[in-house]
């Protein structure tokens, strides 16, 4: 939700082999003087055309880092209101992780057209709904990532900022059969509004509804559906004006009440002096989360700088928290191998100061 001046890399262009002696010679001379082979070409942000029907008139980017091997995850990444994919991928740090970790990519990007913002439009019931509209668009995308690319079905992941984080809670629910994951970064609950005026309304001051009431939502969004259901992890700022912090505490609820436990933190701790919950089911899975970022307005927190657990760029609605929303999430679904390996949360030092490694449900 900010005008951020979007920037399209040039298309990727396709690493070649060698192709006479000669190119052979001088790979095998380099490689006994010592001399490190040249880098692959870095990857970029490219479009992609011809996915599907697309019934929500969307856009589609896509970053694979050079040479990816088949059976790799997924991360779909929407962005929020007068955003654009190009505008969301480094920014963030989801560029940096796909690198880093080796998955693909995907981003949505919505068109003026649908709306005049670039919101998407997670309040129309019609772009919301299993099988239509756009919720039907990145459905189709990700099938068409999963062809290109062989991406592992098991481990396919969604989130969002602001709009695009209320689209995450849209396609969690209508789509829980294709995600195993999901964060919803300043944004909303499923099914909070299905008009503009209602949008507003759930924005802000917000929509207090019960846990069940909440969750009933979700369960008749994929009727006879029964699980697995995707782990959730909530962030939001505490001084947001836009998104107001309570839908922090509705997405929750709706999550953990979708997953059959209570709204209830089995563990609070601090992560980078940030309130942290972490909420289990009765098997002991870590299958809801909530960051609660002291002080930030609306915004996706990032930590700009080249250590390993650092991402991003600074900029409005990016602001330098001293915390990496994007790692932490990518952690919690596994995606870094660390804590445990793929299917666990990393350590977090709870109150005493002691380790607490925690699995996260398995899709």
């Amino acid at each position: 939700m900010y005008p951020h001046a979007a920037r399209l890399h040039s298309p990727r262009k396709p690493r070649s082999r060698p192709a006479s002696l000669a190119a052979l010679l001088i790979t095998v001379i380099a490689s006994f003087l010592g001399l490190a082979p040249a880098p692959a070409h870095a990857a970029s942000l490219e479009e992609v055309t011809g996915f599907g029907s697309n019934p929500g008139n969307l856009q589609m980017f896509r970053y694979v880092p050079d040479g990816l091997p088949a059976g790799r995850p997924l991360v779909v990444a929407l962005h929020g209101c007068t955003q654009s994919a190009a505008g969301y991928d480094d920014e963030t740090g989801w560029t940096k992780w796909a690198d880093t970790h080796g998955f693909a990519l995907l981003l949505p990007q919505q068109k003026a057209v649908n709306n005049a913002n670039s919101c998407f439009n997670w309040f129309q019931t019609s772009d919301t709904s299993r099988g239509q509209g756009e919720a039907l668009s990145i459905k189709q995308m990700t099938d068409r990532m999963k062809a290109d690319f062989g991406s592992d079905a098991a481990r396919v992941y969604v989130t969002g900022l602001s709009a695009g984080g209320a689209m995450t809670s849209v396609m969690a629910a209508a789509y829980p059969d294709v995600f195993a994951g999901a964060a919803v970064v300043a944004g909303l609950p499923y099914d909070c509004a299905r008009s503009v005026l209602e949008a507003f309304s759930c924005m802000s001051p917000g929509s207090d509804l019960s846990p069940q009431q909440w969750g009933d939502k979700v369960r008749a969004a994929h009727p006879g559906y029964g699980g697995p259901w995707p782990a959730m992890s909530v962030w939001h700022g505490s001084s947001d004006t836009k998104v107001a912090p309570m839908n922090m505490t509705e997405i929750v609820e709706q999550w953990t009440n979708v997953h059959g436990t209570d709204a209830t933190a089995d563990v609070s701790d601090t992560v980078q002096g940030y309130p942290h919950n972490v909420y289990r089911d009765g098997s002991g899975r870590a299958v809801v989360e909530s960051y609660s970022i002291t002080g930030m307005p609306h915004g996706q927190p990032v930590d700009p700088g080249s250590a390993a657990t650092q991402c991003g760029i600074a900029g409005q609605h990016f602001p330098d928290k001293d915390i990496c929303a994007s790692q932490r999430i990518g952690e919690f679904w596994g995606l870094s191998g660390s804590g445990g390996g793929p299917g666990t949360l990393p350590e977090q030092t709870g109150p005493a100061g002691s380790p607490a490694p925690m699995p996260v449900a398995p899709h």
